[in-house]
């Protein structure tokens, strides 16, 4: 802070030195607040200068508030997964979390979300035929446990070449789905023969190529702006509360301006 005048006036040098403070832009109305962790979805600014009606204006001033502005996650499974029967619909699931903030794993097919919004979900299934001839996969969205109408599609799997050269096939979408608070999604197959498989690879040589998931899937917030995910919800006299998005990333700081 620099230097504030008294209320009955002042020297003819402290009068300058504020008054030049305000023509190069120091007018004693900025800080900095660091987002609360643990999941939490609030953050309190203690501001003196913080009145009823003053307008605070923020701004990430930190790299882990310019990188994390929206939720995400990003997971894989590394195991076969198979159909016992052609008439039950089997959620997918997985083993590994690639990466996760505000969109996590749960009950191995459960991908659940922290914060309201409009969600893009993507997956890539490496399917697999041992049959001689091809068969179809339907594969779709379940939203808290109830089919999402019209998510449905179907992948034609190739029937198998020779006795040790299957049929393979990439399923492949992305979809948009609104979520709330504590929503999960999870992908559903179902295949007309169980000669269809979700297949891994193990890592491969001549030439060296990497292990193939069964599955990878990521859901990542689209809307409303992400950028606007850090806002004034209520304030008074000497303090401010952010309502933001949960979060549990550290040193998330961000400076601000008050403004009256």
């Amino acid at each position: 802070m620099f230097r504030v005048l008294p209320p009955f006036g002042s020297d003819q040098r402290g009068v300058a030195e504020v008054v030049n403070g305000i023509m190069n832009g120091k007018t004693n109305n900025t800080g900095s607040v660091t987002l609360a962790t643990g999941n939490v979805t609030t953050t309190t600014i203690t501001d003196a200068r913080i009145g009823i009606d003053s307008i605070i204006l923020l701004a990430p001033s930190s790299a882990a508030a310019f990188a994390d502005t929206a939720p995400y996650g990003s997971f894989q499974d590394s195991t076969d997964q198979t159909a016992a029967s052609t008439t039950v619909a089997y959620p997918i699931t997985f083993n590994t979390t690639d990466f996760s903030n505000g969109v996590y794993l749960s009950n191995s097919s459960r991908l659940n979300v922290r914060n309201a919004g409009i969600y893009n979900l993507q997956f890539s299934v490496q399917l697999e035929n041992t049959d001689n001839a091809q068969h179809d996969v339907d594969i779709w969205f379940r939203k808290n446990g109830t089919n999402i109408t019209a998510s449905n599609s179907i992948f034609t799997v190739p029937a198998r070449k020779s006795a040790s050269i299957f049929g393979h096939v990439i399923a492949a979408i992305n979809y948009f789905v609104e979520l709330a608070v504590n929503d999960y999604v999870e992908i559903v197959w179902r295949t007309e023969n169980i000669g269809v498989t979700l297949e891994q690879t193990a890592a491969q040589s001549s030439p060296t190529r990497p292990a193939t998931p069964s599955v990878i899937a990521t859901m990542q917030y689209v809307a409303p702006n992400a950028m606007d995910n850090v806002y004034v919800s209520a304030q008074t006299n000497g303090s401010a509360t952010l309502t933001h998005f949960s979060n549990n990333t550290a040193s998330k700081t961000y400076k601000y301006i008050i403004v009256g």
